[in-house]
């Protein structure tokens, strides 16, 4: 079917915060309440007019699809590749966005300088460094002779000129913050000039069968900068986790439409180079204190793998009105929800006390999983007792104070197994997934996990 385009162009203020479009300039945008957020963007009206024609695709059963057969790109990193599924996808686009200095233009040109060598040529694009200096953070990781083509350009359209006469097997752009399209009139990072630098690349990523990762920034809130529609418009999100003054960096995948959004890749920032952590669980218990109040080990799931981390609970006399409530690494109301429970279902006084939570390692835990493990921690420094030192616990916590069984429980216990812990606190009823080696403390309540946790 042919196609006619009749092109007619308007203007439109959109906001810069949240993406809000308004017919006209506005002071203080009526979604987010930012002021002075508004700018002007020009738009292009393409209305699509039939020539006649065949119609080229039509309606089919399910059933009568024809599976699509993927060879994914292996990515050089065993951690990189389970986070993406198994690797990366021919055709995909790739959105991988983190805090600035976290690693993530490192963990690209590591990427890339593998493919380089394994396959035939990538391309590197970079908006925001030059080409020495990409060049002497290569040299820093070893990576100085690599056969990645690396150019500095922010210009959309002379970006896809290149990928289409290059035709290479990876295309990274860092950032797409930083490209920008003449034809809007718009400043880069503006939410159209982002919205439209993603589209061409989605284009051109699906026509060609070739893969993008485009690296996108982030806002002070953790959200990745520009409008909501691009995480949409992308396959597969990832976000780069990790304190900078944090030896360790997790990735996470948000969203991914050739795997599983619950996996996560842990590495370790050294001077060669991000280096994966074949096991996590052994390095976030590595420097963990023996009979010391206030540590408890958990074991939480982290899409098909289990991770030991140690949870920490400091518990004080508060010289405030208010006792304080401080959280690193969990939810917040989830902890005080915990500490509501030990108190009306347990009997602990915490109404005069200070209490201060963190997983150890840098990692963020959000799983009912700890719940248990939390609970033992706090009462564990309140009462100044210490937990044995081969001791898992594992369970949720109800509000009526009772301990509720997981999934993956036998997973769970294998990994702690697996790095020589000798005792398990599981909610009642796991005894039929025991494991051989690995002591079960079956627990109907948090005064009975307690009990059989402090020393």
């Amino acid at each position: 079917m042919g196609y006619k385009n009749l092109s007619k162009s308007k203007s439109k203020f959109v906001c810069q915060q949240c993406g809000y479009e308004a017919p006209r300039w506005l002071g203080k945008c009526p979604e987010c309440g930012n002021w002075n957020s508004f700018i002007e963007e020009i738009v292009k009206e393409v209305k699509m007019k039939s020539q006649g024609g065949e119609i080229l695709l039509r309606p089919e059963l399910l059933a009568q699809v024809k599976p699509l057969e993927i060879e994914r790109l292996d990515m050089g990193s065993s951690e990189f590749n389970r986070v993406l599924g198994g690797g990366l996808v021919p055709g995909t686009i790739v959105l991988l966005a983190g805090d600035p200095g976290i690693g993530k233009s490192t963990l690209l040109l590591q990427a890339a300088a593998y493919v380089a060598a394994r396959y035939e040529r990538v391309l590197y694009v970079s908006g925001e460094e030059s080409a020495q200096q990409i060049k002497l953070r290569a040299a820093r990781m070893g990576l100085g002779d690599s056969g990645v083509l690396v150019w500095a350009e922010t210009d959309l359209d002379r970006i896809e000129e290149e990928i289409k006469k290059t035709r290479p097997s990876l295309v990274i752009v860092d950032s797409i913050q930083t490209v920008y399209s003449a034809d809007m009139g718009t400043a880069p990072g503006s939410v159209g000039q982002i919205r439209e630098g993603t589209a061409r690349l989605l284009t051109l990523a699906k026509s060609m069968h070739i893969p993008i990762i485009i690296v996108g920034h982030v806002t002070k809130d953790g959200n990745i900068a520009g409008p909501r529609v691009l995480e949409h418009m992308v396959d597969t999100v990832l976000y780069f986790e990790g304190e900078r003054h944090h030896q360790y960096r997790i990735i996470r995948a948000i969203k991914n439409r050739f795997g599983s959004t619950f996996e996560l890749g842990v590495f370790e920032m050294k001077n060669e180079g991000l280096v994966e952590i074949i096991n996590p669980s052994k390095a976030f218990l590595a420097q963990r204190p023996i009979f010391t109040p206030g540590s408890a080990v958990a074991a939480c799931m982290e899409g098909s793998r289990p991770l030991l981390v140690e949870i920490q609970a400091l518990v004080s006399q508060s010289f405030f009105g208010q006792p304080r409530r401080m959280t690193t690494g969990t939810d917040f109301n989830r902890v005080n929800l915990i500490i509501a429970v030990l108190e009306k279902r347990v009997g602990l006084s915490m109404s005069g006390q200070d209490a201060y939570v963190n997983v150890v390692g840098g990692i963020r835990v959000q799983e009912p999983a700890l719940d248990l493990a939390i609970a033992v921690a706090v009462a564990s420094s309140l009462k100044n007792k210490p937990c044995p030192a081969g001791l898992v616990v594992i369970g949720e916590i109800g509000l009526t104070g009772e301990v509720r069984r997981v999934s993956y429980i036998q997973k769970r216990m294998q990994e702690a197994k697996k790095l020589g812990f000798a005792h398990c606190i599981v909610p009642c009823g796991s005894s039929e997934e025991k494991i051989d080696g690995l002591e079960l403390l079956e627990v109907k309540t948090v005064s009975d996990a307690l009990e059989a946790a402090l020393l």
